[in-house]
């Protein structure tokens, strides 16, 4: 009998894996608290000029229309990651994700694939 206890707790595990698998295919955002978070600080904090850091500037068009959800982040885009004080006002990002700034946005990155899930496009002031 220990073969059909085998047998069932495999078909279990399959079952459950396949159920799991369509469970994941949830869509990540910035959560409406983050999103006033996020537009609150810059708001307060606005970018000088002589603060204006490398990965602010504009983007070439076409680097630009690739920049938008769905999509892996470009390569060798100049990223910079959130002010300390910003990062210390928001809840930790999803697990497997982090908050990063490029071009004046602010992105959502899935680390693995470098894929966006969602953009501030007008959050950073200047």
């Amino acid at each position: 009998m220990p073969g059909k206890t085998f047998f069932a707790i495999a078909v279990l595990l399959l079952l459950t894996s396949a159920t799991t698998a369509t469970t994941f295919n949830v869509s990540v955002s910035f959560s409406n608290r983050e999103s006033i978070i996020i537009h609150a600080y810059y708001h307060d904090h606005v970018v000088s000029s002589s603060e204006n850091r490398k990965g602010k500037k504009t983007l070439p068009p076409g680097i630009a229309k690739n920049l938008q959800r769905g999509k892996p982040l470009p390569p060798g885009i100049a990223k910079q990651v959130l002010p300390t004080g910003l990062v210390d006002l928001l809840p930790p990002p999803p697990r497997g994700f982090e908050r990063i700034e490029v071009a004046g946005r602010v992105l959502l990155v899935e680390i693995a694939t470098r894929v966006i899930h969602d953009i501030l496009e007008d959050a950073i002031l200047r």
